[in-house]
Formats: structure tokens, sequence, C-alpha cells
């Protein structure tokens, strides 16, 4: 049996209400996730599935806590050092996308390099077009803010693949999506679990992404249930 992609202990996440007071959003004392497929995290709203994805990328690193990706603990990284670690191995699929609307879908997906670097190398540019053709989306249109909500989606999923990371992290990848559109998105997440050998963790009340799960992971006010 392989070694599990992510081991997570004492993941326990407070916030301060109105009032001062603590309010526990999330307190899981173990998890763990296996090197590939497609994990779905489900549950009413409000009920921790963004906090706890948001701990499994590292942006939330609750004191106490162990979040081990392949080995490697983020509690024992500085922040500069936790973000380096998020780029090299993890694609994160924002729920609104997060993407520059005066911006063609092609300089979207190279954005993040461009944080790193003034010169994009032509193989990671023939990549990111790879990716838009694979998922269907224009490059070359002026901006993205002419795409439908589906490509929007589609060009922020190959955004979060540009770097081939092995896990990608999604927020309700997709909600409000038209059912031709969700399916597609779902299609391209199932196939990354299973062909691509790569860990899919997905936020989601969508019962056909569910359905295509290898593994549901249920909350229910900040605790795990199944």
């Amino acid at each position: 049996m392989s070694e599990p992609a992510l081991l997570a202990k004492n993941l326990v996440v407070t916030f301060a209400d109105r009032s001062g007071r603590g309010t526990t959003a999330l307190s899981i004392p173990f998890l763990e996730l296996p090197q590939s497929g497609l994990c779905a995290i489900v549950g009413a709203s409000g009920c921790g599935k963004s906090t706890l994805l948001n701990s499994l990328a590292g942006l939330i690193v609750p004191q106490g806590a162990r979040i081990i990706w392949h080995g490697q603990d983020l509690a024992t990284l500085s922040p500069a050092k936790r973000d380096a670690w998020r780029r090299r191995q993890v694609g994160f699929v924002f729920q609104d996308f997060r993407l520059i609307p005066e911006l063609s879908s092609l300089d979207n997906v190279l954005l993040p390099l461009q944080f790193e670097t003034t010169r994009i190398a032509p193989d990671q540019r023939t990549r990111a077009q790879d990716l838009l053709g694979q998922f269907a989306v224009p490059e070359h249109r002026a901006s993205v803010s002419v795409l439908s909500r589906g490509e929007a989606q589609r060009v922020a999923l190959a955004r979060a693949l540009l770097r081939d990371p092995p896990v990608i992290l999604a927020d309700e990848p997709t909600a409000s999506l038209d059912i031709g559109s969700a399916a597609t998105v779902i299609d391209a997440l199932a196939r990354l679990g299973s062909e691509g050998g790569k860990l899919v963790v997905c936020v989601t009340h969508d019962c056909d992404l569910m359905a295509r799960a290898n593994t549901i992971i249920t909350l229910d006010h900040g605790k795990l249930v199944s």
C-alpha cells in the first residue's frame, strides 16, 4: 500500500466572532488522503469546507497542527517558503476564478510565471496553449471578460495545471455553471485523478461531482463525520 499524499493531525481552526469570543470553525484530529484520485469535501454551507481546503493549501496553518504533504510539514516552513512550496506543488482553482479581466485567456494562464520571471520560456507558452486547447478555450480573445462562465472556469483550471503540480485544490469548481460546462469540468477533474495520477480535492455541493469521487469527506460544524 502506497504512502498517503497527505497526513494531517490536530486541524483546529478558531475564529473570533463579533463579540470577540472564539468560534471553532474546524476540528479534525486526523486526516489522510491518497496519492491520486478525486476527493470531494461535502457538507452544509458554513460547515468548514473552504476552511479545510485553505488549511490543506497552507493558506491557513493552525497552531499546533501538522499538515504533511509528501513528507513536507507545512508548519515547519516560513510564510515565504510556504508560498514557494504552494507554487510548485499545488494548483488552486478559486470559486471566483481570480482572472484579470483585461488579459487574454493565454495571458491569464501565464500570469503566475510573470511574478517570478520577466521572460516566459517557449515551452511554458506552448504548454499553456496546449492546456487551453484541451479545454476548448479560445486563447487570443482580447480579454477574458467576454468569455462565458464555463470558459472562464476552464481558464482557471488551465492556469492551475500550468506547472503540472501533483495536487489540485478546487473550491466549488462547478458552482453556477450550466449542465454542459459542469460536465466538462467534472470530466477533466476526474481524468486528472485517474489517468493523470494527481490528487484532486474539491469543495462541492454538486451531486454529479460527488458521484465521480473516489473519496468523500463529509463535514458537520467543522468536524469529520465520514
